[in-house]
């Protein structure tokens, strides 16, 4: 019997979980890497100005420049990078001017949006003269199309779009404002949590609560929307719940893990033991509705995205006098998730049930890594002899977290095979890669991206036996498909 590919649905990228994701990656992507600007000017903001550190009128004359002029011009030039490389970054940042200079908030959805679209109508132009210059005018031809392109960008930005957004942004942040002001900002964890297991936390984090929260933290010197979705608290009491009382054989895994997640700031860890038992959501919900509670109650924010999520990083982005009560938000966070999740998981009674539960999950994966047997059931999937792997590229949402993590751990493993492993967004990988490592959640992404290459899922970033069967493969010939 042979399987067609269109009839394995986890080789279709299409599903409307992959589209969620693929479009949150591209609204991350545009932030995440200029993460360390923002934290700059988190940090000029909490030490300069009135009510911070170390009050000084003339240092915190960066202030406004910073957040009004440079992070959005930034995101647009990072998003017309995205669509069309260096030719499309620039056009993207003539047209951000546009929307800077079109409206009195900052524009960092206005930024995202016209960079992009700039440089996408770059690609077109390019793409529809591409073989049709004379020999000798294309310097002219492209740095005028460049300049003609971008400069009309900038006019629409700046009497068209700016305003729109404008009025968009002053929407959200009204409705913000009342969802405080009525202390149900609380609710939104019903939303944030099981979109973070879903792993949409960058998309979330820097693509809503970012530019939001950066007008509020501008206006009153810190904001609440920062804590909402990059709390540790939620997602270290359910790592706690898991090392006392989750299935046996997945207990000595969640100490790293908590580690990784609270010290680390890379919340990706522990999304894995959320998908391996969904109901553990509630208990995310219930101390992610417990901290933001708690930060209303106590008046608590934060004057930058804390990125990557650690505590270091938290501690580093607090205002003045703020310490206290952050720690507080993520301790009861902590508090009640662990003790909601130990409560679902029955304090650990029927924890053996859950290691008879675990094993049959794992057989498949062993199986489709294993080499082909000369039955005839075949598939159409990818495969590599493990001595033809010469690189792997490991693929995480945004390229910038667990993927760096994973990777430098199987550098380690694959050095004396003379593998090298590099990381990258899973958006983002490229064309000519052979063998693709990522979470089984963005395996469909990962597919449509590089089609023709072995894509092998894993579902533990600790410990997933997926690791050690790749290393085998490597080390003895074995055949890896993906």
């Amino acid at each position: 019997m042979t399987t067609d590919v269109s009839q394995l649905k986890n080789l279709s990228g299409n599903g409307v979980r992959a589209r969620v994701q693929r479009f949150g990656g591209n609204l991350a992507g545009m932030i995440m890497p200029n993460i360390g600007a923002f934290i700059a000017w988190g940090l000029i903001t909490a030490l300069f100005i009135p009510t911070g550190w170390l009050p000084n009128a003339t240092l915190a004359g960066l202030v406004d420049p910073t957040i009004k002029f440079l992070l959005p011009i930034l995101i647009g030039y990072t998003g017309g990078r995205m669509v069309h490389g260096q030719r499309g970054a620039v056009v993207a940042a003539i047209a951000t001017m546009g929307v800077i200079v079109g409206a009195d908030v900052p524009m960092f959805l206005g930024a995202m949006i016209i960079g992009p679209l700039a440089a996408l109508l770059m690609k077109w132009f390019d793409g529809a003269i591409e073989g049709k210059v004379k020999s000798g005018f294309e310097m002219l031809v492209n740095n005028f199309s460049a300049g003609i392109l971008g400069g009309a960008m900038a006019l629409l930005g700046l009497v068209g779009i700016g305003p729109i957004v404008e009025a968009l942004t002053n929407a959200a942040s009204r409705a913000v404002d009342f969802l405080v002001d009525n202390s149900l900002l609380p609710l939104v964890s019903i939303i944030v949590e099981p979109a973070k297991a879903l792993f949409l936390n960058n998309a979330i984090n820097h693509g809503v609560f970012g530019p939001l929260g950066l007008e509020q933290a501008r206006e009153t010197g810190q904001s609440i929307l920062y804590m909402i979705e990059t709390n540790p608290g939620p997602g270290l009491g359910i790592l706690l719940a898991f090392w006392l009382f989750g299935p046996r054989r997945i207990r000595p895994t969640a100490p790293g893990a908590i580690i990784i997640h609270f010290f680390g700031g890379i919340h990706e860890i522990y999304f894995p033991y959320l998908l391996m038992k969904p109901k553990l959501i509630l208990a995310a919900i219930a101390g992610g509705m417990a901290g933001v509670g708690t930060a209303l109650v106590t008046n608590s924010g934060l004057v930058a995205p804390p990125a990557p999520g650690s505590i270091f990083a938290y501690l580093a982005v607090t205002p003045r006098g703020g310490h206290v009560s952050v720690l507080l938000c993520i301790a009861i966070a902590t508090a009640v998730s662990f003790i909601a999740a130990a409560a679902l998981m029955k304090f650990g009674h029927g924890a053996d049930a859950d290691d008879a539960e675990l094993a049959p999950a794992q057989e498949p994966l062993a199986a489709a890594d294993a080499p082909d047997t000369g039955g005839t059931t075949t598939t159409t999937r990818p495969v590599i002899s493990g001595s033809e792997v010469k690189s792997i590229v490991v693929a995480c949402d945004a390229g910038m977290g667990s993927s760096v993590m994973l990777a430098s751990q199987l550098r380690t493993r694959l050095k004396p095979y003379g593998v090298t492993v590099e990381h990258v967004a899973v958006n983002d990988i490229p064309a000519d890669a052979r063998l693709v490592l990522t979470h089984a959640d963005l395996a469909d992404r990962a597919r449509s991206t590089v089609p023709a290459a072995v894509v092998v899922e894993f579902r533990m970033f600790l410990g997933d036996p997926a690791f050690d069967r790749l290393e085998n493969a490597i080390k003895e010939g074995g055949e890896i498909r993906g």
